[in-house]
């Protein structure tokens, strides 16, 4: 297993096919086991696949960027438009606000993120692709609610899943004593 997330890439060229309803349901329960504060539980998925439903996702990015900025050129609103087609498969990973008193947003942010990483693994695992986007249109008020999505609750990404066209090679892991300390040795204060 570790040997697979060592070796795990996104993969922005994607294909048909996305993974089945079987195991988009062993992805979901792969999400679904991410660390949870108080077991609140704020995680939503919202999947988009096909062509119509895909479709619909790039209706309401167009929408929601042009109450952003009225001004965009048809090149823009082209652009806007073929976002979702580049996968098979779109899925909004959304944060939901529960307001605990002992569990601040971010908690439940960092939770779906952890839910998004397991995904990820367990689509590469399976032999698909997969590509976490964000950007402006995670912070988008219209599009949270053409997605209907609270305004309290965040967007934390858009994952593009599906079939990688091309090979996947693996990148060099970094020198891990670039980013990992033991103790305060060395910590002047």
């Amino acid at each position: 297993m570790l040997e697979k997330i060592t070796e795990r890439v996104s993969c922005g060229r994607l294909q048909a096919p996305a993974p089945s309803k079987a195991q988009m349901q062993k992805l979901f329960q792969a999400a679904l086991r991410a660390p949870d504060h108080k077991s609140l539980k704020p995680w939503e998925y919202i999947v988009f696949e096909g062509e119509q439903a895909l479709n619909q996702l790039a209706q309401a990015y167009l929408e929601a960027s042009l109450k952003e900025n009225s001004d965009l050129d048809e090149a823009k609103k082209a652009r806007i438009l073929s976002l979702p087609h580049r996968a098979p498969m779109v899925i909004v990973a959304v944060a939901k606000h529960r307001h605990h008193q002992k569990v601040p947003h971010l908690e439940e942010i960092l939770s779906t993120g952890a839910g998004v990483q397991n995904l990820i693994l367990g689509a590469y695992d399976l032999g698909f692709g997969a590509y976490w986007r964000s950007g402006p249109l995670c912070f988008n008020p219209h599009l949270k609610a053409l997605l209907q999505v609270s305004q309290e609750d965040t967007i934390v990404g858009f994952i593009y899943l599906g079939t990688p066209s091309v090979e996947l090679k693996a990148k060099p892991i970094p020198e891990i004593g670039d980013f990992v300390r033991y103790g305060l040795d060395g910590i002047d204060g």
